[in-house]
C-alpha cells in the first residue's frame, strides 16, 4: 500500500496490494485500513492544511 501512495493515489495502492497478495496471501486488515486512510482521512487533513496555508500566505 505504501508504494501505491508514493505513486500518487489510493487506487494505485490497492492495485499494488492486489499484486502482492497473489504471492503472499491476503491481509484483510490492510484491505480495510488502507482505503479508509487513503480516501477519508487524507481528504480531511488536506482540506485543513490547504485552508491554513491559504490563510497564512494568501
Amino acid at each position: 500500500g505504501h508504494c501505491g501512495f508514493g505513486m500518487g493515489a489510493t487506487p494505485n495502492a490497492i492495485a499494488n496490494m492486489q499484486a502482492i497478495t497473489g504471492n503472499y496471501g491476503p491481509s484483510p486488515l490492510a484491505f480495510f485500513v488502507l482505503p479508509l486512510i487513503g480516501s477519508l482521512f487524507i481528504d480531511f487533513f488536506n482540506a485543513g492544511i490547504i485552508t491554513t496555508f491559504m490563510n497564512i500566505f494568501g
